[in-house]
C-alpha cells in the first residue's frame, strides 16, 4: 500500500496538527522550533504556505521583506530545506561553520539556470545549528 505525499490535499492547509500528523513528534518539535526562532528577531522572517499544483504539494517559503530566503517542504518522518545560491557566495559558503557534507553537496550540485542548490533533510535538532547559519547567511546577502 502506498502512502499519499504529506501536504497533497490542496483543501488542507498545513496548520500545526497537521504538520505534527504527517512528521511525527521529533521533527515537528524541530520545525517548531526552527519557524519560532526564524520569525523572531534578530531575524524576523515571514513564513508563507500556498498550494502548488505542478508539484501537487504545500510548500512553505521563508521570506525576508520579498526575498526569499529557503524552501520548505515536510516528508513522512522529516523536512526539507532547499537554499539557492549564486557562483559568487561559493567562497564565502565554504568558510561558514557548517558540516563538511553541506559544502561537498554545495560544491558538487548541478546549477539550476544560475542558481545552485542545497537541500537539507531535517528529522531533529541536532541539525538546526547548520540551518540556522545557513539562514542567517542567506539572509545577510539581501
Amino acid at each position: 500500500m502506498n502512502t499519499p505525499k504529506p501536504l497533497s490535499d490542496p483543501t488542507i492547509f498545513p496548520t500545526d496538527d497537521v504538520l505534527a500528523a504527517s512528521l511525527g513528534d521529533t521533527p515537528f518539535e524541530t520545525l517548531s522550533s526552527l519557524f519560532d526562532t526564524i520569525t523572531a528577531q534578530p531575524l524576523g522572517l515571514t513564513i508563507e504556505w500556498r498550494y502548488y499544483n505542478d508539484g501537487k504539494s504545500w510548500l512553505c517559503k521563508a521570506v525576508f521583506k520579498t526575498k526569499t530566503v529557503f524552501w520548505l517542504s515536510v516528508w513522512p518522518g522529516y523536512f526539507k530545506t532547499s537554499f539557492y545560491f549564486t557562483e559568487k557566495h561559493l567562497e564565502a559558503l565554504a568558510d561558514l561553520p557548517i558540516a563538511e557534507t553541506h559544502k561537498t553537496s554545495l560544491a558538487s550540485a548541478a546549477p539550476i539556470g544560475r542558481l545552485i542548490p542545497l537541500t537539507l533533510d531535517v528529522s531533529d535538532g541536532n541539525q538546526l545549528d547548520d540551518l540556522l547559519t545557513l539562514i542567517t547567511f542567506k539572509k545577510s546577502l539581501h
